[in-house]
């Protein structure tokens, strides 16, 4: 039987408090350092590894994390949420977006349906919707074929899909898989839209509107946006929109779209890459069988994060050890830091999936808790951040531990070698470089050329970025975020700290104000 209790209750806990911290320092120096390095290494799924050499544990560390674990029953709490009970407290909800790219365990009925079904059967609607798109059965109003399509969503609906289209669009042109370039509308700031409407050529556009409830305020007011400028320029909305959205939303049966794929609430929008939410977008830019690959490469990385044995599973070991770095030694930041310039949009993705899963001061039953939880997450792609803000993080006054992801190989091969070495070894010798350095530091007489060390970080190892290897990583970093909800005993699944701003927001545009509320309103001349 589960209990569900918070972390200071459990005795695993206080004896990771009380157990020898690690001088990371000295761990990482010489050849202690060498064969610690390659011990610290575990598959993650897709080809690539975590590797966990610079982060501040031991031996003795990792069993009591092993423990920690077992005591908080944390496996066995994500078992009950692949099998469908109600884990969202908050919303009394299940949570079921790895059932997208896999089933893990027992069938799943609710709303009469078979979930896996369900998202199974959307997911080929979608896959049959973009091949007539690409192979000519689906047209403008000219008969031509669409060559863009733009997103319109917000939050979850943008940060993933954006990410992920990203990460691929360089290795899509080389591999002969970019179907259809693919744009972004997000901001409800009028100068988003525009400025992305500009660069596109309307008449040959597909824009997907996105939205689970269909009230967005933001999407709803860029779909406005969209709609107006097809029609000043001749053309038709509904015969250039398609809709994600669930079965009872108005979006679901509303003549304005040429199609309409449906989701559900068991799906949070900062989880939702794997779905309809990603799933349409993706398949449209790249086809349904690179989106399938994607999937696979999340499935992998889900049935590691099923692993009891903490040693074998890159997803609870980077979660535990995120726990101990924030609870026991006191880091308040994390830094995602990819080596790949693919990855210029993970780290907001995954600012989002952590900050707004685990920014909570409550636990699952609303009582206040007693110790930190989820940390503040920021990042910039290497070599980049280098030149930025890396000064503070190695000799600023605060530690924070990084997140590295690097690649042995460029995604589109074209290198070139310059002073006796490619450009991808410089970038792959620069993370190396980096790692050590953070951890073991350099003694100077000359204090402002000192560099403590004593910096934690992991790194994530792949041979190429592909679409296994993009999904691998984002369910990697999805299943860390909820063990480390699972371990704070917090609901990482909703978000009521974004409602109160919507709702003020609506009072503003109502003229509904008084006291500082109509003051600023007054102030921004609205």
């Amino acid at each position: 039987m589960i209990t569900w209790k918070n972390m200071d209750t459990l005795a695993a806990y206080a004896e990771l408090q009380n157990a020898p911290k690690v001088c990371l320092k000295c761990a990482m120096s010489g050849e202690n350092g060498a064969e610690r390095v390659k011990n610290y290494t575990v598959p993650m799924g897709a080809g690539m590894d975590f590797n966990y050499g610079a982060r501040p544990v031991d031996d003795n560390i990792l069993n009591i994390l092993a423990k920690f674990a077992e005591e908080q029953q944390l496996t066995q709490k994500f078992a009950a949420l692949y099998n469908g009970e109600v884990v969202n407290t908050g919303e009394k909800r299940r949570v079921l977006h790895h059932m997208c790219r896999g089933q893990l365990g027992d069938d799943v009925i609710a709303d009469n349906v078979n979930k896996r079904d369900f998202y199974v059967g959307e997911q080929k609607k979608i896959a049959d919707f973009a091949n007539k798109v690409h192979n000519g059965e689906i047209l403008n109003a000219a008969g031509e074929k669409f060559t863009t399509v733009c997103q319109i969503g917000i939050g979850g609906s943008d940060l993933g899909p954006r990410a992920i289209y990203l990460a691929l669009e360089n290795w899509a042109k080389v591999t002969g898989n970019l179907k259809m370039k693919a744009a972004f509308i997000s901001n409800v700031d009028p100068d988003d839209a525009a400025g992305v409407l500009c660069t596109l050529d309307l008449a040959h556009t597909l824009f997907v509107l996105v939205s689970k409830s269909g009230t967005t305020l933001e999407t709803l007011t860029n779909e406005s946006f969209v709609k107006n400028a097809l029609v000043e320029a001749g053309l038709n909305p509904a015969n250039h929109m398609a809709c994600v959205t669930s079965e009872t939303s108005p979006l679901a049966s509303s003549p304005d779209y040429l199609a309409a794929f449906f989701m559900d609430d068991y799906i949070g929008g900062r989880f939702s890459s794997s779905s309809g939410v990603g799933g349409c977008v993706l398949s449209l830019a790249f086809g349904p069988e690179v989106f399938a690959d994607f999937l696979n490469g999340a499935a992998e990385a889900d049935v590691l994060a099923k692993n009891a044995d903490l040693k074998s599973n890159p997803a609870l070991l980077d979660a535990l050890i995120g726990v101990y770095e924030r609870n026991v030694l006191g880091y308040p930041n994390t830094a995602v830091l990819p080596y790949s310039q693919a990855l210029s949009r993970f780290p907001a993705h995954l600012q989002q999936l952590d900050m707004e899963s685990n920014g909570k001061s409550v636990n699952r039953f609303g009582e206040p808790v007693n110790y930190v939880t989820g940390p503040i997450i920021f990042g910039e792609p290497g070599t980049n951040g280098q030149h930025s803000f890396y000064q503070l993080l190695h000799q600023g006054t605060n530690i924070v531990p990084l997140q590295f992801v690097g690649f042995k190989n460029s995604q589109m091969g074209s290198d070139v070698v310059i002073q006796g070495s490619t450009s991808q070894q410089k970038l792959c010798a620069n993370v190396a470089a980096q790692i050590v350095a953070f951890a073991c530091g350099k003694d100077d007489t000359d204090l402002n050329k000192k560099f403590e060390g004593g910096r934690p970080s992991s790194i994530i190892i792949g041979e190429k970025l592909t679409p296994k290897s993009v999904g691998a990583l984002l369910a990697h970093f999805e299943n860390k975020v909820m063990y480390q909800g699972f371990a704070w005993n917090i609901n990482s699944f909703d978000q009521e700290g974004v409602q109160l701003g919507k709702v003020l927001a609506k009072k503003v545009l109502a003229h509904d104000t008084d006291g500082a509320l109509k003051v600023y309103s007054d102030l921004l001349n609205i």
